[in-house]
């Protein structure tokens, strides 16, 4: 416990916290943090001037990131015949109908996304208090239930990510690992954040985008200023 202690200590005496840092000074700072004994991910966290109690303010979707997040995504799909083939194909884990929902139901949630063909809804509906929660659950607007499974598998395998805001206006993502380029994570979290723009409810208020932080798994938060570019 005293080396992590030393190691947080250490890099949270290179951030300065009165300071919205430039994007890539930001990152440039978290590379030079005193590093975990793995790789990191690196999240960033988005303050939204919206409700997320009402409907028409519940900001979600999903987007490519231009290099990825530097792991295996694990991805299950919920198709058949020849759909279920090319999923398997495209890299899905497991793919599946009522025996991979009953996988499901019975407790098995080793995997990050699922994708389902809008045939399947009828088997993946009932698993909504199993999924739901975790923030798994397939959806139109996320581009996880659509008539394109494989190359939606494809896609997430690749590192798209999936996001929606929670109940304290936040959105939490992941863009990459701490062994990334500055540049590598700020193509990412611009790529995010463009999309981010591009969603924004007509009825919200004020400013869109209230703050931005960025931090590693093991390491202090950041502010960081945007702008579109």
């Amino acid at each position: 416990m005293a080396n992590k202690s030393r190691r947080a200590r250490e890099n949270a005496e290179k951030v300065d916290r009165t300071k919205v840092y430039d994007m890539n000074e930001a990152f440039d700072t978290l590379k030079g943090f005193r590093k975990a004994k793995f790789d990191e991910t690196v999240e960033v966290v988005v303050r939204l001037g919206v409700d997320p109690k009402k409907s028409d303010q519940m900001v979600r979707g999903a987007v490519s990131l231009p290099h990825g997040l530097g792991k295996q995504v694990r991805v299950v799909a919920f198709a058949e015949g020849e759909i279920a083939d090319a999923c398997k194909e495209a890299g899905a884990i497991e793919v599946g109908s009522d025996e991979l929902a009953a996988k499901i139901e019975g407790g098995w949630t080793d995997f990050d996304v699922v994708i389902a063909h809008p045939s399947m809804m009828r088997v993946v509906g009932k698993l909504g208090r199993v999924l739901g929660p975790q923030g798994k659950m397939p959806s139109p607007k996320s581009g996880t239930v659509t008539p394109n499974a494989a190359q939606a598998v494809s896609d997430f395998c690749a590192g798209k990510i999936e996001f929606r805001v929670d109940s304290g206006s936040n959105l939490h993502v992941p863009v990459g690992k701490a062994s990334f380029s500055s540049e590598q994570l700020t193509d990412n979290t611009r790529a995010f954040l463009d999309y981010v723009m591009t969603l924004r409810p007509a009825t919200a208020k004020g400013a869109y985008i209230r703050n931005i932080s960025v931090s590693t798994t093991m390491g202090p938060g950041l502010k960081v200023d945007y702008i579109q570019q």
